[in-house]
């Protein structure tokens, strides 16, 4: 477990680096769209992290989550702007609270993990 969570931390400290590097500029009507893509991506990972701690993760339901949570995200994003509606926001609310409620879940794992190796070592 501990080398596919390090090589997932590897691949993404080389993305960040090469995502500030690269002279990429996108217009800004894109950014509602990608602002909640992103949001629907870290939140499929965050729940990938979470399920690999708790031992059931299936990299079929991983990558499945994540591409459609993406495409429901730009989806609502998209049927707002047409509408003339900020609906991108719901997916903001949702995505957020759930990356939020993840990121609790897997706090509390290491935590309780570190507490039980501290305990069985006195």
């Amino acid at each position: 477990m501990w080398l596919g969570f390090l090589l997932g931390m590897l691949g993404m400290t080389v993305g960040i680096f090469i995502g500030l590097n690269m002279p990429l500029v996108l217009p800004q009507a894109y950014a509602k769209f990608l602002s909640v893509a992103a949001l629907a991506a870290l939140d499929s990972v965050f729940g990938g992290i979470r399920a690999a701690m708790e031992d059931h993760f299936d990299n079929s339901i991983f990558l499945s989550g994540f591409f459609s949570n993406a495409l429901l995200a730009a989806g609502l994003a998209y049927t707002g702007e047409r509408l003339g509606i900020d609906l991108y926001l719901a997916a903001v609310v949702a995505f957020g609270v759930r990356l939020f409620q993840n990121l609790a879940i897997i706090r509390r794992h290491i935590l309780k993990k570190s507490y039980h190796k501290k305990e069985n070592t006195h």
